[in-house]
């Protein structure tokens, strides 16, 4: 029996209880002991492992007590795992500190209030979690009534800002150790307040929370934040001498958040999926952190527990479908000239070079292009080729990095161009098409394509999109593609209701020269006249039959009529 696959599950013990596959990240509790950073941030993009990181780390170390403080033993969650090997020095670690965790997902609110009760219930639960320690005598009075104001919800708001401090110092005191506190998902509350409008007053309260637990607390062990970004701008680290960033840049740990190669090829190879690996690479591949490629882990979860259960599976752009992706949806609407070559570059498969900097805001996100696409890279829309030094910054070559963020490129530009098209008037280029006017069609048309991005140039996949769309609003005729006539199936035909009307018969065609383009349309003609599409409409009675050959080079068009 095959181990079962979980999806979306992010508590480690869950895993192991239910003995669901897992790709093995312990070793990394052995360089936290051995690097000893007192706050360390960890940003990646969304959905590569950073909650399930967390919850691992919690299980290790954590002197885990029941409501009566009795100690829960964890050990049985390590049995056969790496860090077991790693020699009793690490291993002594296991069960020895107090752990505060903390999610600031929740906070993804419409109003700064509802975000702010949010996080305000997170720190009310941890201290649910750990009201053992108000038995007995080794808190004070003033510190057994400041903790029981937090749990009954009675304490006032400066309170909450202190409340992780106030924790960590009880539990100090309860266990005879420092207290460790990992914070998930720190920039959620940011991002959601930024574009709800409370940004200011959710950063305030950030900046208390994490400067009174992780800049003045003696009760500090070490803390682990994770979040997409790092934010520090804002000052929400601000005095932080002991903060270690670890981004996408970072060598260290860069192995701990994605699936490496080899992590892949054996999950493969464990569910008789070796063949598919071709696939998989170029879908799901292509991330760099630091020295490291690494896999997108949701998806290669995803795509090994569908492809168990169907017999020809296809690969899915997961990843893409966990968000609304809203940041490529920017940048494509507010492309100018010199970015939509960008994005034409990137879709191709070429490269683009840009100013890195880690530094960043959501307030700052649409200030230059060049935040935006710093914005995407670290967000996971980009990965880095390579990289330079020059004039005091760092400048990074980026590339897309597999099939499945491309097609967020590419379903992205498709929703803005149908959206811009459905503001036209089609009226007149309908009436050019059933008069003839071959002239009034091309200036139509290329008009109609200078607004879109041009990653479409010269795919007549898009081309043939764009014509059906363009004739949805068409009365009095039916409308079919690739449908069966004669010989063979047209690009699209126009069929009236009325006989006394117009057939109208189109066939497109391509090309990567306007020197091309009277050649094609006439190759477009004589395919239809080849192709016989004309003769069941014939063989019906209807008498007038209009051709087009159209023929597309980037932005333009040439059409004509037979």
């Amino acid at each position: 029996m095959k181990q079962p696959i979980a999806i979306g599950v992010e508590n480690y013990k869950t895993i192991i209880e239910n003995n669901y596959y897992y790709i093995d990240k312990t070793w990394m509790l052995k360089e936290l002991a051995d690097q000893k950073g007192t706050v360390n941030l960890f940003t990646r993009p969304r959905r590569f492992g950073k909650t399930l990181t967390l919850s691992m780390v919690r299980t290790f170390f954590e002197d885990e007590r029941n409501y009566a403080g009795e100690k829960i033993d964890n050990r049985r969650y390590f049995e056969g795992k790496k860090i077991m090997e790693a020699g009793e020095k690490y291993t002594d670690e296991l069960g020895q500190y107090p752990v505060i965790k903390l999610s600031l997902k929740s906070a993804k609110q419409p109003t700064y209030e509802m975000a702010y009760n949010c996080l305000r219930n997170e720190m009310i639960y941890e201290f649910d979690r750990h009201r053992y320690v108000l038995e007995g005598k080794r808190l004070s009075d003033a510190e057994k009534k400041s903790y029981e104001r937090i749990l009954d919800k009675t304490a006032e708001a400066g309170e909450y800002e202190t409340a992780l401090k106030l924790l960590s110092a009880c539990l100090k005191k309860y266990h005879g150790k420092n207290t460790i506190i990992l914070i998930d998902e720190y920039d959620v509350p940011l991002e959601n307040a930024y574009f709800r409008g409370f940004y200011d007053q959710m950063i305030d309260f950030i900046r208390s929370l994490f400067e009174s637990a992780l800049k003045t607390n003696d009760a500090l062990e070490f803390a682990i934040v994770t979040g997409c970004l790092r934010i520090s701008k804002e000052s929400i680290f601000t005095g932080l001498n002991n903060l270690e960033i670890n981004s996408v840049l970072s060598n260290n740990y860069a192995e701990y958040f994605g699936f490496t190669g080899e992590e892949v090829e054996q999950m493969l190879k464990n569910y008789g999926l070796e063949e598919k690996l071709p696939e998989v690479k170029q879908w799901y591949d292509g991330y760099l952190f630091g020295e490291t490629e690494v896999y997108n882990p949701w998806s290669i979860i995803n795509y090994v527990k569908t492809a168990i259960s169907e017999s020809q599976p296809f690969p899915k752009p997961y990843w893409s479908n966990t968000s609304s992706n809203s940041i490529i949806r920017e940048l494509v609407e507010e492309a100018d000239s010199d970015t939509k070559e960008e994005i034409q570059m990137l879709i191709d498969g070429k490269t683009i070079e840009k100013p890195v900097h880690e530094d960043i805001t959501y307030g700052e996100i649409h200030k230059s292009q060049d935040n935006l696409w710093n914005f995407l890279f670290f967000t996971g829309y980009l990965k880095v080729v390579s990289k330079r030094f020059e004039d005091r910054r760092i400048y990074l070559t980026m590339s897309i990095p597999n099939d499945e963020v491309l097609t967020i490129y590419e379903d992205t530009i498709r929703e803005w161009f149908d959206r811009q098209t459905k503001a036209i008037d089609f009226q007149p280029f309908y009436r050019a098409v059933l008069d003839g006017k071959t002239e009034e069609m091309e200036d139509f048309l290329s008009s109609l394509l200078e607004k879109s991005i041009s990653y479409y140039d010269n795919r007549e996949a898009f081309y043939h999109g764009v014509m059906v769309g363009l004739f949805g609003g068409l009365s009095g005729y039916a409308m079919k593609s690739n449908r069966e006539y004669g010989n063979g199936r047209p690009d699209l035909v126009l069929s009236p209701y009325n006989p006394r009307k117009p057939v109208i018969i189109f066939e497109f065609k391509s090309c990567k020269k306007y020197t091309e383009m009277a050649e094609g349309c006439r190759a477009a003609l004589d395919q239809i006249e080849e192709k016989d599409y004309a003769a069941p409409f014939l063989d019906k009675g209807y008498t007038k039959i209009i051709k087009y050959g159209i023929c597309f080079c980037e932005k333009t068009c040439m059409v004509e009529m037979r």
